[in-house]
């Protein structure tokens, strides 16, 4: 009986029995492509009748050298990559187009080529004309780092074993092409099918590979999920085009903590790094501001304050406007809703916008309490003192939780010259010094002492 065809989504990689125009799992249009076995498979024995290689086990006492990594000299990059470069390792990079995923990646490339290491940036989507004008505009041009501009797989793949490099960078992978994948290139079987063959690359001759990745309008690395399992390290470049901050964040690394981030600065001579972001993302506040809050977070390893901005005003419409920019929307709607069933401060016919300053975003929960002061503080017309910073994490109850690194997040805020902080009550805290604590236990006691709302 003839094997039924299979279809697969380009963007989400979704799986369907029959062609149509539009995708249901993500909703692209002209997505979805006939998906082709790579090979005739192993036959019809069972793969238990017949005999392979034993392999040798091991057990959990067993040890092992900690993996051997190369400094690159760019600090911010070697945080993220928890320490260094490791070696026969795979990364997978993903930014939205524009961001600087190239110049970042030229930029490292050249760090680690004046370090000694033989380096091999192989580009499918520039030629290798415009990547010397990067270069020569980043002041790059003397490093020692070997260029191709190719997209045939075979032909890199041959050129690598002969060259044997130490790192290779392929940007990107959606513009890679194995000629025994029947399918077009950026398509989910050649993204596949190109992956796997880097990072088996990558693991027989012991050198690193860098792959670029495209990401869909979610934000998500175009193409399978699979490619994010293949590799040892995923790194989101992410950023607004309308400011100079980058960040360079971790959602998976094998060799190194996840969520670690580093933070660039985008200049005339490319990515600088950011050795203070407290300090940079404050820099512009002068004096106390209704609406202002600085939020003292926690983004992997690394403490780093925030301003969160509100703005609360009566609105023309019917239906009052709920605008979001770094956070959660809906966490905004849950803290609103606690707000008004817990403490009595309505929010209807009222516009509501809330920004994170600096094109930061902010995920975890410890913001909430940030969050509602920001909001108080804009709807009361009532600024906190500039010295102040808040967070804590808010229940549906209104009782205030306690949350992780707090001692952390305080001596940061005492670094940068901060005062006093607004927390929920946390166990065994220890003094810091110059700082007064206002512990709360509940979002109730906040409105009423603190901003005398009624």
């Amino acid at each position: 009986m003839a094997k039924q065809p299979s279809f697969t989504c380009t963007d989400c990689g979704a799986s369907h029995t029959k062609w149509s125009g539009r995708c249901e799992a993500c909703g692209a249009w002209n997505s979805i492509i006939e998906e082709k076995p790579l090979s005739s498979g192993p036959g019809k024995k069972s793969l238990g009748n017949v005999r392979g290689t034993a392999i040798e086990l091991t057990d959990l006492s067993t040890k092992d050298n900690p993996p051997k990594r190369t400094v690159s000299g760019v600090n911010e990059l070697d945080r993220v990559l928890g320490g260094g470069l490791v070696d026969a390792s795979a990364i997978l990079v993903g930014g939205d187009p524009g961001i600087g995923k190239s110049t970042l990646l030229l930029q490292a490339a050249a760090r680690f080529a004046r370090n000694g290491m033989n380096v091999v940036y192989v580009s499918g989507e520039e030629a290798a004309q415009q990547i010397r004008m990067r270069a020569q505009r980043l002041g790059l041009e003397e490093s020692p780092v070997k260029l191709a501009a190719e997209t045939n797989l075979r032909d890199i793949l041959t050129t690598l074993d002969a060259e044997k490099p130490e790192l290779v960078i392929i940007d990107s992978i959606q513009t890679m092409w194995a000629d025994n994948v029947d399918s077009a290139p950026g398509s989910v079987s050649q993204v596949r099918a190109a992956c796997h063959e880097l990072v088996s690359f990558a693991k027989k001759r012991g050198c690193s590979v860098v792959i670029v990745g495209h990401v869909t309008k979610e934000g998500a690395i175009a193409g399978p999920r699979v490619v994010e399992h293949m590799v040892d390290t995923v790194l989101y470049f992410e950023g607004d085009r309308g400011h100079q901050f980058r960040l360079l964040r971790a959602v998976k690394n094998r060799f190194g903590p996840a969520d670690e981030i580093g933070v660039f600065e985008m200049t005339g001579r490319g990515l600088t790094e950011v050795k203070n972001p407290s300090a940079l993302f404050l820099s512009d506040r002068d004096k106390p501001a209704p609406g202002s809050i600085v939020f003292s977070g926690i983004e992997g390893t690394r403490p780093m304050l925030t301003e969160i901005q509100a703005l609360v005003s009566p609105s023309p419409h019917s239906q009052a406007r709920r605008t979001v920019v770094g956070l959660d929307g809906q966490r905004l709607a849950t803290i609103l809703a606690v707000l008004e069933a817990r403490c009595g401060i309505p929010f209807a016919g009222l516009d509501v916008y809330l920004n994170v300053a600096g094109g930061m975003r902010v995920h975890e929960p410890a913001a909430d309490l940030a969050v509602a002061c920001a909001l108080l503080s804009a709807r009361e017309d009532h600024a906190l003192p500039a010295d102040t910073v808040v967070f804590g994490e808010i229940s549906l109850s209104g009782a205030l939780r306690p949350v992780t690194q707090a001692e952390n997040r305080l001596k940061e805020a005492s670094k940068l010259g901060f005062a006093s902080a607004i927390t929920p009550v946390q166990k065994k805290l220890p003094d810091v010094d110059g700082m007064t604590l206002r512990m709360t236990d509940d979002l109730v006691t906040v409105v009423n002492d603190i901003f005398g709302a009624d």
